[in-house]
């Protein structure tokens, strides 16, 4: 195993700087930054971390990964002229051991589903032209198949890659480095003065933080993981039931990725796929998400009467100093962020890198309130690891996931998989949604929510869009249901993260998060029924208005679920919410 932390420290900080640098320096071939991001995650990918044969092997792996994205960059004006086909034996050769490289990535990063996915996909591409009938398709002469895979903007280096490169890498380093001073301390301080002293506090905390964390983490389990190890000790130690407390922290973690301003990866992925902008998904994804939290809440309520659960001791609650210091980690770069994006005008990328170097010189101070050269250097290289760690692992899934969009594209199969849910639904609209939900969930098992975003609203997008859907609807519905599986059985990483830590059996904790995240299986329906919900920045009254019927009939729905009562005043409690979400107002 490489230990050396100077080593990862320097591959980190090139790793931002790099980023940083495609976006100060402004138009870069699409064929020289896409290769190189590659390029530079890959030491991440397959050294960091690893051991034995697994080391020697990610060397080997790693090296000639960074030959050939390297060799793809130098030529890229050559490459061009070959439109997408490869010339002689050597060229298939190395498209070959790219795309090899690029599903083993994404194996060490997150494991077997995804890469599994993509050469099911690959074998698709190579041999589908044997499979009779309507799934058949023509075949591609091989040069061209690969090629337009590997030296051309329609596979590895299509659309979906350039998201990663030049928008969702800048945030996670944003991200990484907020996480690497006091900005997440600042997080659990507000959210312990502004919910602490209510029944339920400690739970309200976690919820209040994990929103906040999670916008920036863009991962339901990382999110779990680090503000559950201070929230979860904190319930238990106020008699929470451990499957309360283990639930509470799985669904507000899993909600951090709809919460905007950053919303994990997802939204820019959506600028990319939908082109709407940036500040209007935000206004379309904001009302969605307090309602969520707003379920979470109510239903924390209804658990804090059930077993008396009370707020967090005084002598427990920060400071109102400390709150207000350490808030500043966090408000000050948020405020350049969104100052820039919204005052100036600056994209998102260009305010993100400006909201980077303000976090990074937040490094550089601490509580008291004081300076310290030491430490801050310290923290900027725990950031340039991080940097570089989340940026590989984000970068790994999103260059395996665009084979499969790529393999979609040449051999028409998204349109034939878009025909095969029309005709399933019988041209209905709510079959269809009902159908597009069920491939989520089943997907969302296996692969993380981004990745199982991109390739439902590949196949199941232009089929909704088809049915009457605007286009923004569409891809937040598959967006929320893609993050089912972090709270629903069987495979539910969020919920077993989660159970482990508080030492609980991790179904009982499942079935409690499934009644406090309610809201994630009716919101995205809420949406279609209330089209209004998403239209903040077009029509503000009647997306308020939306939101105020949506919210009642969750709370409702949240309260008759997990409230005291008998029987049949919380079937009518649930039936009341179910009404007021889905019927639409006449005012």
């Amino acid at each position: 195993m490489i230990e050396s932390r100077p080593l990862w420290v320097a591959l980190g900080a090139l790793v931002l700087v790099f980023h940083l640098g495609l976006v100060a320096w402004g138009l870069v071939p699409n064929l020289v930054a896409r290769p190189l991001h590659m390029a530079v995650i890959l030491p991440f990918v397959f050294v960091a971390g690893a051991a034995g044969w697994r080391l020697w092997s990610g060397l080997v792996l790693a090296g000639l990964g960074i030959a050939l994205c390297g060799w793809i960059a130098l030529s890229h004006g050559d490459l061009r002229d070959q439109y997408g086909f490869l010339e002689g034996p050597g060229q298939v050769a190395m498209a070959l051991a790219l795309l090899v490289i690029a599903m083993e990535g994404a194996r060490r990063a997150i494991g077997w589903p995804l890469p599994l996915v993509a050469l099911a996909a690959l074998l698709y591409g190579l041999f589908g032209q044997y499979i009779p009938g309507e799934f058949g398709h023509s075949g591609t002469p091989l040069p061209s198949f690969l090629g337009t895979l590997t030296i051309a903007e329609g596979g590895l280096w299509g659309s979906l890659t350039g998201v990663s490169v030049g928008v969702v890498a800048i945030f996670v380093i944003f991200g990484a480095v907020l996480n690497a001073g006091e900005a997440g301390q600042g997080f659990m301080n507000v959210a312990a003065a502004a919910a602490g002293r209510l029944n339920g506090g400690a739970a309200k905390v976690s919820v209040l933080s994990s929103a906040l964390f999670g916008s920036i983490s863009g991962s339901a389990s990382a999110n779990v993981a680090s503000t559950g190890a201070i929230t979860l000790p904190a319930m238990t130690k106020l008699g929470y039931p451990r499957r309360l407390s283990g639930a509470v922290e799985a669904v507000a973690s899993s909600g951090g990725q709809i919460m905007p301003p950053l919303m994990g990866a997802g939204a820019f992925v959506m600028v990319e796929l939908t082109g709407v902008p940036y500040t209007q998904i935000m206004l379309a994804a904001i009302l969605p998400a307090v309602l969520y939290f707003l379920a979470v809440w109510v239903g924390i309520n209804a658990y804090a009467q059930r077993y008396e659960l009370k707020g967090v001791p005084e002598d427990q609650r920060p400071s109102r100093r400390a709150v207000w210091i350490t808030s500043a980690f966090f408000a000050v770069p948020f405020t350049v962020l969104l100052g820039a994006m919204f005052g100036a005008g600056f994209t998102p990328q260009y305010a993100a890198c400006l909201a980077i170097l303000t976090g990074m010189a937040a490094l550089f101070f601490d509580v008291r309130p004081g300076m310290n050269l030491r430490q801050g250097l310290v923290r900027l290289g725990d950031a340039c690891i991080a940097v570089g760690r989340q940026v590989a692992m984000i970068g790994a899934i999103i260059i395996c996931a665009s084979i499969v969009i790529g393999v979609l594209g040449i051999t028409g199969l998204g349109v034939k998989l878009t025909s095969v849910i029309l005709s399933g639904a019988g041209g209905m609209l709510w079959p269809a949604l009902l159908l597009t939900a069920l491939a989520c969930l089943l997907l969302g098992m296996e692969v993380p929510t981004t990745a199982a975003y991109v390739i439902c609203v590949s196949v199941a997008g232009p089929a909704l869009t088809q049915l009457g859907l605007e286009p923004l609807q569409a891809h937040l519905f598959v967006f929320w249901f893609a993050l089912l599986s972090t709270i629903t059985p069987p495979v539910c990483g969020a919920v077993f993260i989660a159970a482990g830590m508080v030492g609980e059996n991790w179904l009982k904790v499942a079935m409690t998060a499934m009644a406090l995240g309610v809201g994630l299986y009716l919101i995205p329906l809420g949406m279609i029924a209330n089209e209004n919900l998403i239209r903040l920045g077009t029509s503000p009254f009647w997306a308020l208005w939306a939101f105020v019927r949506v919210g009642v009939g969750l709370s409702l729905i949240s309260y008759g679920l997990i409230g005291r009562g008998g029987a049949l005043r919380r079937v009518s409690l649930i039936a009341a919410g179910l009404v007021a979400v889905f019927v639409k107002g006449v005012i």
